[in-house]
């Protein structure tokens, strides 16, 4: 005969929903299996007390899916689960129903409790750090078809975007620009490189003026402070002010760098080039891997310590390839090495 543990299928996804302990499902699929039992059956075969056994009989007779019988000791029978599982959804689905009427006026009140007297109903400031938290998030589930941010320090947590995995997992096209700060903290490469290998499209600017995220160009975020105390975001809907938020995204990334996925110098190339073609050379020798690496990491920004880790050299070997760059370029300084790296087409 089958263990009661065999039994268990998807179909019991209810019994969470029901409030139900895996015990309490696992005793019910006895008991369905067995056709009845008594409490002292159910404590043999468990190793529960008898007491124990009981309540959680009786949890299952008021939800409807045992009966008890008269004498025989009070035996267990099961209810034909064509009728009483039927009865159970039925009843969830009530409750959903009614906690979907609610979320309108919940809504409202949740409005209401995180805007100010001063908002309008397409443009709103929010200052507390949860009601920020939460239409960012409420953004992401929302987006259908684009996302786009500007991802810059301060943060209001320790970790990345844990929601993005899923948006990514919908179709939703996300494109992201870091600034060189993004990346003081290691494991932002890691993070973004998985992101990366999940669809994310990201590249980097030395620096962002405002911190922004943009639903499907229909809803905005955008940062009226930037310090770790305090945090002002207005959100708004407005077609106009969206629109010029939007275009002040598209200025960026045009001019931002792709965002290296390896720290392999045999693969940043790829990860650097784009469809045009700028990495190539319009006069003279073009530029090997590692100047590439070099010079992108340069022109986004990156101190010589962020760089020298991420390609795996030491900062004096770094400094010394830089120089040395500088030097066949007819450079005094890292701006204008930047400036005749992009007249020569290396940028």
């Amino acid at each position: 005969m089958a263990d009661d543990g065999e039994l268990t299928n998807p179909l019991f996804d209810f019994a969470a929903l029901s409030g139900l302990s895996p015990i309490t499902e696992r005793i019910y699929l006895f008991v369905l299996r067995m056709g009845h039992a008594a409490a002292s059956a159910v404590a043999e075969h468990f190793s529960i007390t008898p007491l124990d056994a009981s309540q959680h009989l009786n949890t299952l007779r008021s939800l409807g899916l045992l009966a008890q019988r008269q004498g025989d000791g009070g035996e267990y029978t099961p209810v034909d689960p064509r009728y009483s599982l039927r009865a159970i959804a039925s009843r969830l689905n009530d409750a959903v129903l009614h906690i979907r009427d609610q979320i309108p006026e919940l809504a409202e009140r949740y409005d209401h409790g995180t805007t100010t007297t001063q908002d309008s109903l397409e443009t709103r400031v929010l200052g507390d750090p949860e009601a920020v938290a939460g239409w960012y998030a409420r953004l992401q589930l929302q987006a259908n078809h684009e996302f786009m941010a500007f991802d810059r320090p301060p943060y209001l947590s320790a970790s990345m975007n844990p929601l993005e995995e899923t948006v990514l997992s919908r179709g939703v096209e996300w494109r992201a620009v870091y600034t060189a700060d993004s990346f003081r903290d290691g494991d932002i490469w890691d993070e973004v490189a998985r992101w990366a290998a999940e669809g994310e499209q990201a590249r980097v600017v030395p620096t962002l003026p405002i911190k922004l995220a943009i639903a499907d160009r229909s809803i905005a975020l955008v940062s009226l402070t930037l310090t770790a105390e305090t945090h002002e975001i207005l959100v708004t809907e407005s077609g106009p002010l969206v629109e010029a938020l939007c275009d002040l995204f598209e200025f960026y990334w045009e001019r931002a760098l792709p965002v290296p996925t390896s720290r392999r110098l045999e693969d940043v190339e790829e990860a650097f080039r784009s469809g045009d073609g700028r990495w190539k050379s319009s006069t003279g020798r073009g530029p090997t891997k590692d100047e590439q690496a070099i010079l992108a990491l340069i022109g986004a920004g990156l101190t010589d310590d962020v760089i020298a880790r991420q390609l795996g050299v030491s900062t004096r070997t770094l400094r010394r390839r830089s120089q040395d760059l500088m030097l066949e370029l007819g450079a005094d300084n890292r701006f204008q090495l930047g400036l005749e790296a992009g007249r020569r087409g290396w940028l």
